[in-house]
């Protein structure tokens, strides 16, 4: 029995050294990847992109880093990229850009495929995505701006809104609706939006939030869906 439970020790022992070095080979090759696919222009910017700058990630070495290059508008877009000297990947997934030193200035993580999120404390959020990408994002926040209607399932209109370019936070637009709304738009009564991840998103003074996405039909609805769902139709 001894001699039984000794050599299934070592059987688990060994799968378990296995599965750590397959673990460490994969988290090794996500790494490698990123160093490869990195190379390249991106943009960084806001979530909102009212205030963006493209950044070129070489794969030339440099310091503590590989090179890159800012352009010129960069430092009075976003003041924080004055310190920006060079890129890295840190540990399995993190993608930096540093200081002379190594240092962060802001790391970002991937949350879709080509699209990077960083935190900087007490500034917010921003965002570091394939620059033609980006380019075809910003045309289609153009194509949101203008009037909307929205509509039950059946059709029947139930209020008209316009979306602006006109910022009114750091991150958001400002949003109009018409009058004779369906009483619960109006209670909800959106003042401000944003164009984030594929969605429309539509916030009210209280903080409510509604979230609506293209469907097939190239049709918004509000999501989670219903089985009476508000639909916004571009006028």
């Amino acid at each position: 029995m001894v001699g039984l439970r000794v050599l299934a020790f070592a059987i688990a022992a060994c799968a378990a050294a296995m599965g750590i070095a397959q673990m460490s080979s994969a988290h090794a090759q996500d790494a490698t990847t990123l160093k490869k696919t990195m190379p390249g222009q991106w943009e960084l910017s806001t979530t909102e992109r009212s205030k963006t700058c493209v950044v070129t990630l070489k794969a030339d070495a440099a310091g503590h880093g590989y090179k890159l290059e800012l352009e010129p508008a960069c430092k009075a877009a976003l003041p924080f990229t004055k310190d920006i000297v060079a890129w890295s990947v840190k540990g399995l997934d993190i993608v930096r850009l540093q200081d002379a030193t190594g240092e962060a200035v802001i790391d970002f993580t991937e949350v879709e495929a080509g699209i990077f999120e960083g935190l900087r404390q007490g500034e917010g959020v921003y965002i570091l995505q394939d620059l033609a990408a980006a380019r075809s994002m910003a045309k289609s926040m153009d194509q949101m701006i203008g009037d909307w209607s929205m509509v039950r399932g059946n059709g029947q209109p139930v209020c008209g809104l316009t979306l602006t370019n006109t910022e009114a936070s750091q991150d958001n637009f400002q949003v109009f609706l018409k009058p004779k709304c369906d009483p619960a738009i109006a209670q909800f009564n959106p003042t401000q939006w944003r164009l984030e991840r594929g969605q429309i998103i539509l916030m009210s003074k209280s903080g409510d939030v509604w979230q609506f996405e293209a469907d097939d039909n190239a049709q918004w609805r509000r999501v989670p869906d219903t089985a009476d769902p508000l639909i916004m139709l571009r006028q």
